[in-house]
């Protein structure tokens, strides 16, 4: 297993994995590098797991290739920006910058569907949606009500997004993550246990763009 040892003025030992998929070990000036590496091997599973969990297939926005949104499969051409009839359109050039834009339009048009009919079937009130760049989280709530979800929710699978929407709408009643919060979670989602672990599989995504 490789990772990188970052010393400095600390105590204590401890482990992080990268977006990048890099593990790195913080560490006291002078720990020995035995101890360090017995530490490593220690947590060699939780390691693999998060390095894991940070995976995903290598994104691709050329002519030709292949593009999953929402759990449809584009295909990506060239032409003015636009996705329609099963394919993404990009300018020849800036092809990243378009196709963010795309992502952007795309994610409030089926989260914000979304989360109206989550919301009208189970009787939740929120202020608005709203998109962002985020890559800490697939969504959040504020106080007020405005739900805010990452546009890379668009490269999950529609069961994932819904699990995201339920998630946020479940925290205009229940501004924490308590027992209670999870039941309500549950009466809307009985199998929210398997989404969140499906979502958390899916954390690579977050590297993308």
């Amino acid at each position: 297993m490789e990772y990188r040892i970052v010393r400095g003025k600390r105590k204590s030992l401890s482990l992080t994995v990268t977006r990048a998929g890099e593990a790195v070990v913080r560490a006291p000036v002078g720990y020995p590098a035995d101890k360090i590496e017995a530490f490593v091997a220690k947590h060699l599973n939780w390691i693999e797991k998060r390095l894991q969990e940070r995976s995903a297939p290598p994104l691709d926005c050329m002519q030709g290739s292949r593009v999953s949104l929402f759990g449809k499969e584009y295909v990506v051409d060239t032409g003015k920006p636009a996705v329609e009839g099963g394919r993404i359109y990009l300018p020849a050039e800036n092809r990243e910058e378009a196709f963010c834009r795309l992502l952007k339009k795309l994610t409030f048009q089926v989260m914000g569907n979304m989360t109206e009919q989550i919301a009208n079937a189970y009787g939740f009130l929120y202020e608005r949606v709203r998109v962002s760049s985020a890559r800490g989280r697939w969504g959040s709530c504020s106080r007020k009500g405005t739900l805010s979800y990452s546009f890379r929710n668009a490269f999950l699978s529609v069961e994932l997004a819904e699990y995201v929407c339920v998630h946020e709408l479940c925290h205009t009643q229940i501004f924490n993550h308590s027992a209670m919060f999870w039941k309500r979670v549950e009466s809307v989602l009985p199998d929210y246990k398997l989404r969140r672990k499906k979502l958390k599989e899916n954390g690579g995504y977050m590297n993308y763009l």
